[in-house]
């Protein structure tokens, strides 16, 4: 039941509630891998299922997001003590020219959900930072969004720029925002595109188990 009450409280935004269930979990010797898979992240991945089919919105998933994060500030160190792996290392970012992050913000909550360790470069992000931070952090995916018709250009830039360096073999593109479709990513050369906040961490999580 208690991992059901983590799962619930974080659905339902309680910080305050996920922090002390939480803290009651690994006080009662139950490992923080445990309480991080079953706890937070199912409970985040009820919250992602829920705002694919429209039950649930933004602002609900950006409490939620917040709850699971002070979650998250108990267990890092346990986590980093025992040396629980991530899932695999994302670059995030918003395009060169564009400022908008409300998307962004939410693939990182999500991907974070999934078990990804995300660096978020904010908004405004020059193509040479994405391949920069892909190197420096040996990410496996670089993300890209876009909200803007004449931002997403930019996506092009990045997949060149991360073949310039070399880095294309072994790092997966995926781009998404408002403008973005299946086909403009074929277009471009990505790797993925998510028309979604949910869709793009399960992506993620295909693309790492495919390589």
């Amino acid at each position: 039941m208690s991992m059901e009450a983590i799962s619930e409280a974080l659905q339902k935004g309680k910080a305050k509630d996920v922090k002390a269930l939480v803290q009651e979990q690994i006080d009662n010797g139950v490992s923080a891998k445990e309480v991080l898979e079953g706890g937070l992240m199912a409970g985040m991945d009820i919250v992602g299922r829920k705002f694919k089919a429209n039950e649930v919105y933004v602002p609900e998933v950006l409490i939620a997001a917040r709850a699971m994060s002070a979650g998250i500030e108990i267990l890092r160190p346990l986590l980093i003590r025992d040396a629980v792996d991530p899932k695999g290392t994302v670059v995030i970012g918003t395009v060169k020219g564009d400022l908008h992050d409300i998307g962004k913000n939410l693939v990182k909550m999500m991907m974070e959900g999934k078990g990804f360790n995300v660096i978020d470069l904010g908004t405004d992000v020059a193509p040479e930072k994405f391949v920069a931070a892909a190197q420096e952090h040996k990410a496996n995916i670089i993300c890209c969004s876009a909200l803007l018709t004449t931002t997403m250009t930019e996506m092009k830039n990045v997949v060149a720029a991360a073949d310039a360096a070399g880095i294309r073999p072994g790092v997966k593109i995926m781009i998404g925002g408002a403008p973005i479709t299946e086909e403009y990513c074929k277009s471009v050369g990505a790797d993925a595109y998510s028309p979604d906040a949910a869709s793009a961490a399960e992506k993620a999580v295909e693309l790492i188990e495919a390589a």
